[in-house]
């Protein structure tokens, strides 16, 4: 039974990707909604007939009083055993059937699979988003939203039929009854309701905001915390525990004065709800009572009347908490949508084709690009690179090394200019295509908590795993992984490199970052800082696997080490964002310019150190 309700809906089926989803709150819902259309409409009809069956069971509460007063048990049995059996077959069986089915589709056809729609698509969504859009925000605060925004919208789906629409009926079916037994008895609840609607609109229109700003604080802890134990080697190492926690308090403070006034509103409406409930108690009953004393209404009336006003009194808490619920988890997913439904800015050009490479030219044509500041980055950079050609580039920190590879990985699209890969511009290719022919080697190689062999696997998944050890190798990885154990006590390539690799050292993270790279054997190869973590004695028996590596592949190599790159077919010096010399290592040494300048007052040494914000 379990597994008819869970596989209604496939979270996992087939949609269509928007680039721009909606960014208002029902538009962006409805998205979501549209696969569950018909397992609502009937939650939502057995919602409403469980309700309406409550009530008609108060209903018959009363005329079971009427009836057993009305003659001798003898009597009552004689003209009524037959409506009893009737009545108690649907309470267990007929009863049981529809409040089962509702609660099953609730629960485990809707919770279950809405939730999860909504993050296997918010993920989806933001794995599409460019470098840029992720270097502007923190990773945590990020996942935070993906992994709070589906319990929300289940939250708020669970409330709309398990609260909403059952007290809506409810509601209803009580007028209904009272009006059955004497209107009269109708107008103290309408004015009730009337009080109560006001309440509830008042409660919403604040708390809605409230919940928001209480969301939005979490949130901010959420980002400061993560800050933290990120980059928790700084923490340690500038003795600054005492400064963390001075910077986490500010928002822990700030979250606890949103949430006191959360709780203000919440207060206030739990005060004025007991005196609205208070009224209706004793309106109907007092009512009721005056109408029976007066001889217009039987006990079971009293009965029924004073049942049903209890029970509205205490559904009524229920409702308003369960209201408020929804509209906090509006909230929290409205916060969501800020990051999951924001806009890919960086998309495949509609009818954009695979990349068909060729032989591997690169050429720039006037590329610039300053990240939307106006400066920094490069300006007018023009240069062509044969096939098969090995490019070095140098300069100083700030010079636009960086940018450069950004911009042929398009992880930026340049502001001006264009660069083509064998003749093609790469803004008109499919990303994922350009990024498959182009392997990477980054100056801190940057590992997925998961096991050493899945990091390498990463650079080709279908690698034979003879091919995956033999790319370790050539690494000089694979002594190193043999030593390898995590606290869970896999070893070797099973072992886990924990967050980013933090439990290698920068060298073997490099490494292993070379053998992904290895692995891949893309045609166009780009270098940055590939050798800087290690050590003389590795490096050298490395660079010979480099040189190998590189045949038959455009290289790009960045490097602040010059002997790396001197053996480069050409160098380029970047300085300012501008080539300032262009040629091989003995032609830029006798020209005596900047290069060589770098090259005298290097000795061997660094240039500078590389700055991430190029």
């Amino acid at each position: 039974m379990f597994r008819f309700f869970e596989g209604l809906v496939d979270p996992y089926g087939p949609y269509t990707p928007s680039d721009t989803p909606p960014r208002r709150l029902w538009p962006f819902l409805r998205e979501y909604v549209l696969p569950f259309r018909t397992v609502f409409a009937v939650t939502g009809v057995l919602s409403v007939i469980a309700a309406f069956a409550d009530v008609a069971l108060i209903w018959y509460v009363g005329r079971l009083v009427d009836l057993l007063t009305s003659a001798t048990p003898q009597e009552v049995w004689a003209n009524y055993g037959t409506e009893f059996l009737l009545v108690a077959f649907a309470i267990l069986v007929v009863r049981t059937v529809i409040v089962g089915a509702d609660v099953a589709l609730l629960h485990n056809t809707i919770l279950p699979n809405f939730g999860t729609m909504i993050r296997w698509r918010a993920h989806a969504h933001v794995l599409r988003q460019p470098v840029g859009w992720f270097e502007s925000d923190f990773a945590g605060r990020i996942a935070n939203r993906v992994m709070q925004t589906p319990p929300a919208a289940g939250d708020a789906v669970f409330q709309t039929f398990d609260a909403v629409a059952f007290a809506a009926t409810t509601v209803v079916g009580s007028l209904i009854m009272l009006g059955d037994a004497d209107p009269r008895l109708m107008l103290p609840m309408i004015v009730w309701f009337g009080l109560y609607a006001l309440l509830v609109r008042w409660t919403l229109r604040r708390a809605g905001p409230a919940s928001k700003a209480s969301s939005d604080a979490r949130s901010a802890i959420t980002g400061r915390v993560v800050d933290a134990y990120t980059n928790i080697h700084s923490v340690k190492l500038f003795a600054h525990h005492d400064r963390e926690l001075t910077y986490a308090r500010e928002s822990i403070e700030f979250a606890r004065q949103t949430f006191m006034k959360e709780m203000r509103i919440i207060t206030s409406m739990d005060v004025t709800l007991t005196l609205l409930n208070g009224f209706l108690i004793v309106s109907v009953t007092g009512w009721s009572i005056a109408l029976w004393y007066q001889g217009q209404a039987t006990v079971g009336v009293v009965v029924a009347a004073t049942t049903l006003v209890l029970r509205l009194n205490n559904m009524t808490y229920w409702i308003m908490w369960a209201t408020t619920s929804l509209v906090q988890a509006l909230g929290v997913v409205a916060e969501g949508m800020e990051t999951i439904a924001q806009p890919v800015t960086l998309v495949d050009k509609p009818g954009a084709k695979p990349l068909d490479f060729r032989q591997g030219a690169i050429t720039l044509e006037g590329v610039s690009h300053h990240y939307g500041r106006g400066s920094g980055g490069l300006q007018g950079v023009s240069l062509s690179v044969r096939p098969g050609e090995k490019i070095g580039v140098v300069g100083r920190s700030g010079a636009g090394k960086s940018t450069l590879v950004k911009l042929m990985l398009r992880f930026y699209d340049a502001e001006a200019g264009r660069i083509l890969i064998d003749g093609q511009d790469i803004s008109a290719v499919t990303q994922d295509s350009l990024r498959r022919n182009i392997g990477m080697v980054q100056q801190d190689s940057s590992l997925l908590h998961r096991s050493v062999r899945d990091n390498i696997l990463y650079g080709r998944p279908d690698a034979s795993e003879a091919d995956m050890m033999l790319a370790a190798r050539q690494a000089e990885a694979d002594e190193f992984i043999a030593t390898l154990e995590d606290p869970q006590g896999r070893r070797g390539y099973d072992a886990h490199v924990g967050e980013r690799g933090v439990k290698l050292s920068g060298g073997q993270r490099q490494r292993i970052g070379l053998a992904r790279v290895i692995l891949k054997n893309a045609p166009i190869l780009i270098l940055d800082e590939a050798t800087s973590a290690l050590d003389s004695e590795v490096e050298a028996a490395i660079q010979d696997t480099l040189y190998g590596v590189m045949q038959g592949k455009t290289v790009i190599a960045i490097a602040h080490r010059l002997s790396t790159i001197s053996a480069m077919d050409r160098i380029v010096v970047l300085d300012d964002g501008k080539i300032a010399e262009l040629g091989s290592h003995a032609e830029l040494l006798a020209r005596g310019g900047l290069y060589a300048r770098f090259w005298a007052r290097q000795s061997g040494g660094f240039i500078g150190t590389e700055d991430a914000a190029e």
